[in-house]
C-alpha cells in the first residue's frame, strides 16, 4: 500500500503560513488594543490574544494627530512613486541601448550594471552621503529620489525582455522613417506592460520598505518616511507599542495591496525577463 504524502505536504504548508502570519495577526490585533493591555494576554496564549477584549482607535488617531504620521504617509508615497516615474524611463532606456545598440566598451559596462546590484548597499552608503552632502541634498526630496532611481535589476530585467523582441521589427518601423525614440515610446514600451509593472513594483516596494538611507540623508521631520517613523515609536523613556504596531500595519498593507493586485502581471514580467539568457 503507496502511503500519500499529500497530508505531510499540507501539514508543512500550514504550519509555514502560521509562522508567517502569527505576528502579522498579533500586530494587528495590538494595533486596536489599549497601551497597557499589548502584552496582557501573550501568556499563556487564549482566544484574548488574538481577540481583543476592548477595542480602541487610540493608536492611530495618535499617529496622525499628534505623531504627524499623514506628513510621513505622504513623503513615503511621493518618494516611491516619482522614483518608480523615472526609473521605468531612465532604466528602460538604458536597457533598449543595451539590448539592440553595439558600441564601444558595452561589456564593461554592462558587467559594472550587473555588478551594481550584487553590492550591499552598506558599501556604498558612506561615499554616497558624501556625494549627496557634496552636492547640497541632504535633508531634500531630490536626495531621497534620485539615488534610487538608477537600478541595475531593472535594467536587467528591461533588458532580458527587450532582447526577445525581433530585430525585423524595428528595422521595419526605421523604413517607414520613424525615429529611435518613436520606436521606443511608439513601439517598444507599449509591448513591455508586465515587465514594466514588474520594474514599477519592484523600485515601489524599495522604497517604500527604505530604511536605512532616510536615516543617514534626512535629519528633519519635514522628510521623514514610514520606516524611520516607525523606529522612532521607541523613545528614551517608554516605548508606544499600541502606536507602532499601528504603524507596521499601515506599512505592510500598501505593498500587499500592490502584490495582490499586480501579482498576475509581475509574474508575467519576471517569467518573460528571465526566459533569455544574458
Amino acid at each position: 500500500m503507496k502511503l500519500s504524502l499529500k497530508p505531510v505536504i499540507y501539514a508543512i504548508h500550514f504550519l509555514l503560513v502560521g509562522i508567517v502570519i502569527f505576528p502579522l495577526l498579533f500586530a494587528l490585533v495590538s494595533s486596536f488594543r489599549p497601551l497597557d493591555d499589548i502584552f496582557r494576554y501573550v501568556s499563556p496564549i487564549s482566544w484574548r490574544t488574538f481577540i481583543p477584549t476592548s477595542m480602541t482607535l487610540e493608536a492611530y488617531t495618535n499617529l496622525f494627530q499628534l505623531r504627524g504620521f499623514g506628513r510621513v504617509v505622504f513623503n513615503t508615497f511621493f518618494i516611491a512613486i516619482v522614483t518608480v516615474i523615472f526609473s521605468i524611463a531612465i532604466n528602460s532606456m538604458a536597457a533598449f541601448a543595451f539590448a539592440k545598440f553595439n558600441f564601444k566598451g558595452k561589456i564593461v559596462i554592462w558587467a559594472l550594471v550587473m555588478l551594481s546590484f550584487m553590492i550591499p548597499f552598506e558599501v556604498i552608503s558612506i561615499p554616497l552621503y558624501s556625494l549627496v552632502n557634496s552636492m547640497g541634498w541632504v535633508d531634500t526630496y531630490k536626495g531621497l529620489i534620485i539615488p534610487g532611481i538608477a537600478n541595475g535589476l531593472v535594467i536587467f530585467l528591461f533588458r532580458q525582455f527587450f532582447m526577445d523582441l525581433p530585430d525585423s521589427l524595428l528595422e521595419s518601423a526605421r523604413m517607414e522613417g520613424a525615429s529611435w525614440w518613436m520606436i521606443y515610446t511608439k513601439i517598444i514600451m507599449p509591448l513591455c506592460k508586465p515587465v514594466t509593472i514588474s520594474a514599477g513594483l519592484l523600485t515601489f516596494i524599495l522604497q517604500w520598505e527604505s530604511f536605512m538611507w532616510p536615516l543617514i540623508v534626512t535629519r528633519s521631520e519635514e522628510y521623514r518616511v514610514i520606516q524611520v517613523a516607525i523606529s522612532l515609536a521607541t523613545t528614551e523613556h517608554a516605548t508606544f507599542w499600541n502606536e507602532m504596531f499601528a504603524a507596521t500595519v499601515l506599512a505592510v498593507v500598501v505593498p500587499v495591496v500592490l502584490i495582490l493586485v499586480l501579482q498576475r502581471y509581475f509574474v508575467q514580467g519576471v517569467a518573460s525577463s528571465g526566459s533569455k539568457e544574458s
